[in-house]
């Protein structure tokens, strides 16, 4: 590769991953941040030698280059990517260019939502069952720097739109797309079949004897499949019918079966609740057992799994009243599932940076389950004019441990304060990480007190 220039564009994980493995290749590397890196990325570089540059773009050094790595935050409509696609020069995304120095067996996960607990769980599922397995993607350490060693025999990728759009030759032997409903429409010239085409970009490079897992209720998906007809296996995952092979939900049963495998637990006797979860459950059943994971290991792995936070997170119990964490439902169809999965006497906690939200699929769910809604938020007036009429009880407020202070006032032992906020977090908070570790403090503090 001596004389082959790689520029990568970005320095967060993915490029500082993206740049180690291009040197370790024997490539001329480059990498051009136009923010500042963090300082453990910069001392990385550093200790690498590999040449960078931060708070800027030299068009002339990355112009020159052969190939150049993306970071999956770098729209493709930005100046720079358009002259170099332009030209022709190839731009790629990390695990394009990581997917070419590894045998290993490849899962990649996506999907609008759910995509990170069911990635989460499918490497748990493999690691605990004692296979060789590596995390890597929109999740974990970068997948190009695991790759420079490649010690790991299968990897599951968790992949976001963004990084399928810069794969073309990536070749997934397991393909896993939970659902698909309007999201990050800005970066698809706000076209959702454009988004949708992005999405099935996981299929891109299919083979017969792969296995292709999806939830069959998501009619985005099934409509599409109806016009590619892709030469795969199919698993269809149902919540409402019972598809064999597939998987399936029969009186709290999640059955999972596959043409030489069959398994089911209750989900009862599993840390996840709700629909989603049933839904994310089996869709990493199906993988484990599409890589021969035996069903002793299986029940095994579900019961000892633990989900990442900000996901339907118990945060604590004050007076018999639970506080759950689920700042990372940042769209509507998100904050459905979590109201699915509630119980008892809801009082919810929404609000933040509207992305064009339609409420209206929740109504049912409000109507059933919400007793009380406190808006968290600079502006909350679509909120509380979409559900003034259908919620007894609302409350508005830019504070958070007042937010707690309200829903303890309100609820009664045995009822439920949900987080799920249904918007972007950043009028209030850095990032929906900020906004759930405030509410579990703030929590923790009153608790306490």
């Amino acid at each position: 590769m001596s004389g082959q220039k790689i520029v990568i564009l970005g320095g967060g994980e993915s490029g500082v991953g993206a740049a180690l493995l291009a040197q370790a290749k024997g490539f001329d590397v480059f990498l051009s941040d136009r923010g500042a890196l963090k300082p453990e990325y910069r001392a990385t570089l550093q200790a690498a030698g590999i040449p960078f540059e931060e708070g800027q773009h030299t068009e002339e050094r990355i112009l020159a280059a052969t190939e150049v790595v993306k970071s999956p935050g770098i729209p493709a409509t930005v100046p720079l990517v358009q002259k170099l696609r332009a030209q022709g020069t190839p731009v790629i995304s990390e695990i394009e260019f990581a997917a070419r120095y590894t045998r290993a067996t490849l899962i990649g996960i996506t999907g609008s939502n759910g995509k990170t607990t069911t990635t989460l769980l499918a490497y748990h599922l493999l690691k605990t069952a004692g296979l060789n397995v590596g995390l890597a993607g929109n999740i974990g350490d970068s997948f190009a720097a695991q790759v420079i060693t490649d010690n790991f025999d299968y990897y599951v990728l968790e992949l976001s739109s963004f990084q399928l759009d810069d794969m073309y030759q990536t070749h997934l032997d397991v393909m896993v797309l939970l659902n698909i409903t309007p999201d990050h429409l800005d970066r698809y010239n706000y076209s959702f079949q454009n988004y949708v085409d992005s999405k099935f970009r996981i299929l891109q490079n299919a083979r017969p004897q792969d296995t292709f897992i999806y939830f069959v209720e998501s009619q985005p998906i099934t409509d599409e499949l109806a016009k590619r007809q892709p030469d795969v296996l199919h698993l269809p995952i149902s919540l409402k019918a019972t598809p064999s092979p597939g998987g399936y939900v029969i009186d709290g049963q999640l059955i999972a079966r596959n043409k030489t495998a069959s398994f089911a637990i209750s989900q009862s006797d599993t840390p996840l609740r709700g629909p989603h979860n049933a839904l994310n459950m089996l869709a990493a059943i199906l993988v484990a057992q599409s890589v021969g994971i035996p069903n002793d290991a299986l029940e095994a792995g579900l019961k000892t799994f633990q989900n990442a936070a900000h996901r339907l997170e118990l945060a604590g119990t004050i007076n018999g009243v639970q506080f759950i964490n689920d700042s990372k439902a940042t769209n509507v169809d998100s904050v459905f599932y979590a109201l699915s999965s509630m119980d008892a006497p809801t009082i919810w906690i929404a609000g933040g940076q509207d992305k064009g939200n339609d409420y209206s699929q929740l109504d049912e769910q409000v109507h059933k389950k919400v007793k009380a809604l406190i808006c968290l938020g600079v502006d909350n007036h679509k909120l509380v004019e979409y559900f003034g009429g259908m919620v007894p009880l609302i409350y508005e407020t830019q504070d958070i441990t007042d937010a707690i202070m309200k829903g303890l006032e309100w609820g009664n032992p045995g009822d439920v304060v949900l987080l799920s906020p249904a918007c972007a977090s950043f009028d209030l908070f850095k990032n929906y990480e900020d906004r759930g570790n405030q509410f579990k403090a703030a929590v923790r503090k009153m608790y306490d007190a």
